[in-house]
């Protein structure tokens, strides 16, 4: 449905462009400006920008799945997806970094400059652990834990509007009124966070490449 959704919004590109144009030329501009060439510079930006653009629009789109009728869960709130595209983003920070410095990659992020040799037998496990075990766990749970989280609300308040209206009755229906416009609220509040969690999953995405990158390593 992504493609499709593309395909739709670029088969016919004008210079004054229409609906479709103006929406694909609005996110492909931010993921641009504000999270490829604002963390890695126009360069690095241009070079990583289809990869960053593919991880916000799958993470955006499985996060919206979750306010579909009929699907009701988005598909970032099963530990699947997030485990995959967390991946993605650990496998081209690890290469962008030996690409750009070799071998050298992993000997100054463990053995940091600066630091007193009788101190890495502290530092280095904790660098090992911070930069290539933690960052790709937390990604993936970051974005998992907040899509769980909304898809409980939208099931609690909806659940509890079902039992209202159709089992309680009477003036407890009342109170179906309270919880079925919560659950309205909360699914805008769905969208916003689901737009969110795709800017943060890319963006960090973007400076763990930077930080491999980084003239620093």
């Amino acid at each position: 449905m992504i493609v499709v959704v593309f395909w739709l919004g670029t088969r016919r590109m004008k210079v004054v462009p229409g609906r479709g144009q103006t929406i694909m030329e609005f996110v492909l501009g931010f993921i641009q400006s504000n999270i490829a060439e604002g963390n890695l510079g126009k360069k690095e930006g241009a070079r990583f920008l289809p990869l960053l653009t593919s991880i916000f629009v799958i993470v955006l789109g499985m996060n919206i799945t979750g306010i579909i009728p009929g699907i009701n869960l988005a598909g970032t709130a099963v530990i699947g997806l997030p485990l995959v595209l967390a991946l993605v983003s650990y496998v081209t920070f690890i290469y962008a970094g030996i690409k750009k410095h070799g071998g050298g990659f992993f000997k100054t992020s463990l053995f940091p400059s600066g630091v007193p040799a009788a101190l890495y037998v502290i530092v280095t496990p904790i660098e090992f652990l911070s930069t290539f075990i933690l960052r790709p766990v937390t990604l993936a749970l970051r974005l998992l834990m907040n899509m769980i989280a909304g898809h409980m609300l939208l099931v609690l308040c909806f659940s509890a509007t079902q039992f209202f209206f159709f089992t309680a009755g009477g003036l407890y229906s009342l109170f179906g009124v309270g919880t079925l416009a919560f659950g309205f609220i909360f699914t805008v509040f769905e969208i916003l966070v689901g737009v969110l969690q795709a800017y943060v999953f890319t963006f960090l995405t973007a400076a763990y490449i930077q930080l491999a990158l980084a003239d620093d390593h």
